[in-house]
C-alpha cells in the first residue's frame, strides 16, 4: 500500500547561496520562478514553503500560481523576511517603532498571500529579534515586544495560523525565541489558539534538545503547527541533508509525531550549498520514505514495554532493527 505522507520544502532549498567567504555565490543567482522548477522535479515532492516578498524579480501571485501549477505543487505556508538588513536591530522588538510597523506591514501583507494560495500558515521567523551583548537590552521589555508582535498579528488574523520558528542563536547571539520551551511560554502567555511551533529538528539539536522531547511538549501544549527536518553536527545550524549524521534520533522524532497522530507535512529545511538541489531533496525523501516504512515495521507494544522499564538496549534493538531494514 502506498503511503499517503505528503514531503514539502522550503524553497530556500532550491535557491543559490552566498557566505562570508564565497561572496559571489556558490551558483548563479536564480527567481522563484527558477526554484519552483527545480521543486518540480523532485520525485516525491508535493508542497512548497515560500519567501515572501518573492526572490529574484517582481512576480505576481498570478505568475507564482502557473509555476505551481505547471509543477504540481502547492503551497504550505508563506515566509515573510522579517530578517533581512532593515531589520538588523529586529522586528517585533526593534528599538525603532516605524521599523516595528514595517514589520507588521509585511507579515500582514504575507496573510493575504496566505488567504490567496489557501496555505496552511504564515511562518515567523524572527531572526534578528534578540540581543548580542550582556547589558544590550532591558530583557523583560524585549520579551514582551516579542510577545506583542506575534500576539496583535494573530488576534488581527483570526482565520489564520501563525507558526514561530524558534532557534537558539544565529544571527543575533541569543534570539528571543529561542528554545521550545521558551517559545511554548510565549505562547501561552498571548493565548491565542492560532499561534503555534514550527518545529524545525534541526534547531532542537543543536540547541541542546532532544527533538522527540520538543516534539512532545510541543504536542501536549496543542501548539504542534508544522515541522522541518535537516541534520547536524550539533554546534552550528549546518542545515545538511536530513538522516545523515543522526538517523535514530529522527527515527525518535517521527515515532513520537506518529504516536500522538500528527499528520502534517514532512518537510526539508535543508542547504545544499555545493549539492545538487534536486539530488539532495531526493536523498532526503528517500530516507524520510524509509523512516516511514520503518515505523511500520517497529513492534510499538515491545517498544512500549521497554520504555516502561527504561531499557535502552531493547528500545534501541527494536528502533535500529525496524529503521536500518527499511531503507
Amino acid at each position: 500500500m502506498a503511503s499517503k505522507q505528503v514531503y514539502g520544502a522550503g524553497i530556500w532549498h532550491f535557491a543559490t547561496y552566498v557566505d562570508r567567504y564565497a561572496t559571489d555565490g556558490y551558483g548563479e543567482p536564480r527567481t522563484i520562478l527558477d526554484a519552483i522548477d527545480l521543486a518540480g522535479k523532485v520525485r516525491d515532492l508535493s508542497v512548497v514553503d515560500l519567501i515572501y516578498p518573492y526572490f529574484g524579480g517582481e512576480y505576481t501571485n498570478e505568475q507564482i500560481d502557473e509555476a505551481l501549477e505547471r509543477n504540481k505543487l502547492r503551497v504550505v505556508g508563506i515566509t515573510p523576511e522579517i530578517y533581512t538588513r532593515v531589520f538588523a536591530k529586529g522586528s517585533f522588538t526593534n528599538p525603532d517603532p516605524g521599523i516595528r510597523k514595517l514589520a507588521h506591514d509585511l507579515i500582514t501583507e504575507a496573510a493575504d498571500v496566505v488567504r490567496h494560495f489557501g496555505a496552511d500558515y504564515v511562518k515567523l521567523w524572527p531572526g534578528q529579534d534578540g540581543w548580542d551583548y550582556p547589558f544590550q537590552v532591558d530583557h523583560g521589555a524585549l520579551w514582551k515586544a516579542s510577545m506583542d508582535g506575534v500576539g496583535q498579528l494573530a488576534s488581527e488574523n483570526p482565520d489564520l495560523k501563525f507558526v514561530v520558528e524558534y532557534k537558539p542563536r544565529e544571527p543575533r547571539v541569543h534570539m528571543s525565541y529561542h528554545s521550545c520551551a521558551r517559545t511554548l511560554l510565549g505562547m501561552e502567555k498571548i493565548g491565542l489558539p492560532n499561534v503555534g511551533i514550527l518545529l524545525d529538528y534541526g534547531h532542537a539539536l543543536y540547541g541542546g534538545e532532544s527533538p522527540a522531547d520538543s516534539a512532545q511538549l510541543a504536542i501536549d501544549y496543542g501548539r504542534l503547527f508544522g515541522m522541518d527536518v535537516n541534520d547536524n553536527y550539533r554546534g552550528w545550524d549546518d542545515d545538511l541533508v536530513a538522516g545523515s549524521l543522526n538517523p535514530i534520533e529522527l527515527f525518535e522524532f517521527f515515532y513520537t509525531l506518529r504516536k500522538n497522530k500528527w499528520e502534517g507535512v514532512w518537510q526539508l529545511d535543508q542547504f545544499p550549498f555545493r549539492e545538487d538541489s534536486v539530488a539532495a531533496a531526493d536523498h532526503a525523501i528517500d530516507f524520510l520514505k524509509a523512516v516511514d516504512r520503518g515505523l511500520d515495521k517497529l513492534d510499538c507494544e515491545a517498544l512500549q514495554k521497554a520504555q516502561d522499564q527504561h531499557d535502552a538496549i531493547g528500545a534501541l534493538a527494536l528502533a535500529q532493527r525496524a529503521l536500518f531494514s527499511s531503507y
